[in-house]
């Protein structure tokens, strides 16, 4: 039994580390090294159940620990491209943006793209500024620019908002 249950134990940790190798998701690697300790606890001669819980227990706790530090490093110095980069950016208003009529459209780096209003009571007019705060879809979430006056920031209809 104990060099059957090694077997097993040692075969699913082969598996998991080739899916890790395939998907590079960090998603198995944390159960390859919970069934590579499972498979010692066999070796060793502990009961089914020991070895169960030892798989699931060393598993979760090196997912909760190193995980979110593995993620963190790998993702450092990673570029954003398409429409990850989007966000942050500026675009001009095509088309009057209109929850309410569902209509807007903006362009942005030559694309005409779907636009929606960040506060569903605020309608953008053709030609404004809009700094994209997120997407949805095909669709753009923005909100308008603030306009600049001698210094002082204005929302155009609104007067003064500040200095």
């Amino acid at each position: 039994m104990e060099t059957s249950m090694v077997m097993i134990w040692l075969i699913l940790t082969i598996i998991l580390a080739v899916f890790e190798v395939i998907s590079t998701s960090l998603t198995s690697i944390w159960f390859a090294c919970g069934a590579l300790i499972a498979c010692g606890a066999a070796a060793i001669g502990l009961p089914l159940a020991v070895q169960i819980v030892v798989f699931i227990v060393v598993s979760v706790a090196i997912l909760l620990t190193v995980r979110p530090l593995a993620v963190k490093y790998f993702n450092r110095n990673r570029v954003r491209t398409n429409v990850e980069a989007m966000a942050g950016r500026k675009a001009i208003v095509t088309e009057r943006i209109d929850n309410l009529t569902e209509s807007g459209h903006v362009k942005i780096d030559g694309m005409e793209w779907m636009a929606r209003s960040a506060d569903n009571n605020v309608s953008i007019d053709k030609d404004s500024t809009v700094i994209i705060r997120a997407v949805e879809g095909v669709k753009l979430i923005v909100e308008k620019v603030p306009e600049t006056v001698a210094g002082q920031t204005t929302v155009q209809g609104q007067g003064f908002i500040g200095q």
